[in-house]
Order: structure tokens, then C-alpha cells, then sequence
């Protein structure tokens, strides 16, 4: 028997109050499957994240998460049910110290589920005691990758997780993600640096006016001048 769809998204509509941002939108993730969604900027990527993260509720539409609806139910829920999610904006607390950050929403406050994510990336380890304002743009952007990639969910979702990161830690990313997909995990990624889209998606989407405009299972090389081609359009 094949298994469920880990996450589904059946003609969602949504946006902010009277304006529709995403029109009909529908695709299914399942386990140890990594989609990426690309775009320009503004077409309605963060709006899609937010309406599968439960930031945003649709207007209308289906999302599904490991067999049960969510549609209606708020972002905490969807984190019980195996949902994780590092934001494009307020990556981090600022006013708190690193390590805060990356132990604050665990119980034991162990940072013992960080050491092979440490070892990929040391300058967070370095900077424990820092207070996280204090980062660049792209270190913010690692140490919320990094707190969303130890926690134990099946579903990963990152907007524009490479934004400000340096290219030799964005190829660090790509590794991980790769090691969490052979893991069984999936990923939903809201990306626009088509480096890391071809290093590690299975099924890109290219979203234009809140719509799919084109979806491609091609892979690595050919995936991203597909993209880049249609996004030229």
C-alpha cells in the first residue's frame, strides 16, 4: 500500500483581508521529498508559507499534515503534528542570547541535538554567549536553520532560508538537508537562490501572481534553466 501524502495542499486561496493572494493552489509532499517553491519577489512565496504554517488561515481549500486536516488550526498545532518552520523575518530573538535561542522551546535545555549541526557550522558554538541581535543577517539566518533542523518533526518548511548566507555555508545547508531527506524528512522551501533548488529539490514550482505557473521534477542542472528561463519570461 503507498503511503499518505505527508502534507497536502488541495486548491488553497488566501491572502490578507479582502485581497487574494494565492489562487487554487494544490501539491502534495510526501515523506523524504524535498519541493521548492521559486519566484521573483512578490509573487505570493511567503503568503503560501504562511498559509501552509498556519500563520495565515485560506479562504478557501484543504491543507492536509501526516493524514489529519489542518486547515483551520493554528501554527502550535501544526507543530504537535510534526510541522517545523524557520521564517524569512524575524529569524531569531534578538534580545536574547544564542544559546537562549537555540534551547528556550526545549524542556531540558540541552544543547547535546546541536553538536553535529555545530560541527557543520562552529561559528554558532563560538558565539553561545552573544546576545543573537548582535549577528550578521546571515549568521541570524544559520542559527534559525539550525533550530529548526534539531527538532524532531517530519516536515521541515524554510522561507528563503539562504538570504544573506554566504555561498560556502549555503552549500553546508544543501548537505544538510540532503542528510535530513535520506533521513526520511521532507522539505518545503521557499527559495530564490536556484544554487541550492538544484542541489537538493526533487519538485520545484515556479509561483507567479499567486498562481503555479510551472512544476518540474527535472533533475539538478536542467531544473535550474528551466527555472531561470521562465522566470526571465
Amino acid at each position: 500500500m503507498t503511503a499518505a501524502p505527508l502534507l497536502v495542499m488541495d486548491n488553497v486561496c488566501g491572502g490578507y483581508g479582502d485581497i487574494t493572494i494565492i489562487r487554487d493552489f494544490s501539491a502534495t509532499l510526501d515523506s523524504g521529498q524535498v519541493t521548492c517553491i521559486a519566484g521573483r519577489n512578490g509573487v505570493g512565496k511567503t503568503t503560501l508559507v504562511r498559509l501552509v504554517t498556519g500563520a495565515l488561515m485560506p479562504s478557501s481549500g484543504m491543507v492536509g499534515l501526516a493524514g489529519a486536516e489542518v486547515t483551520k488550526i493554528p501554527a502550535h498545532d501544526r507543530k504537535a503534528l510534526g510541522m517545523g518552520y524557520a521564517p524569512q523575518e524575524g529569524v531569531v530573538f534578538d534580545s536574547l542570547s544564542v544559546r537562549d535561542n537555540l534551547t528556550l522551546h526545549h524542556r531540558d535545555r540541552s544543547l547535546k541535538r546541536y553538536q553535529s549541526l555545530f560541527d557543520v557550522f562552529p561559528r554558532i558554538s563560538e558565539r553561545l554567549d552573544q546576545r543573537a541581535g548582535t549577528l550578521s543577517g546571515g549568521e541570524k539566518k544559520i542559527l534559525s536553520f539550525c533550530r529548526v533542523m534539531a527538532e524532531d518533526t517530519q516536515l521541515v518548511v524554510l522561507d528563503e532560508p539562504t538570504e544573506g548566507v554566504q555561498p560556502e555555508n549555503i552549500t553546508l545547508m544543501a548537505e544538510a538537508i540532503t542528510e535530513g531527506k535520506e533521513s526520511g524528512r521532507a522539505f518545503l522551501i521557499v527559495e530564490q537562490n536556484l544554487g541550492l533548488v538544484e542541489a537538493v529539490a526533487d519538485t520545484a514550482c515556479l509561483l507567479d501572481h499567486g498562481e503555479c505557473l510551472y512544476t518540474t521534477s527535472e533533475p539538478g542542472p536542467q531544473m535550474r534553466s528551466q527555472l531561470s528561463t521562465r522566470m526571465q519570461i
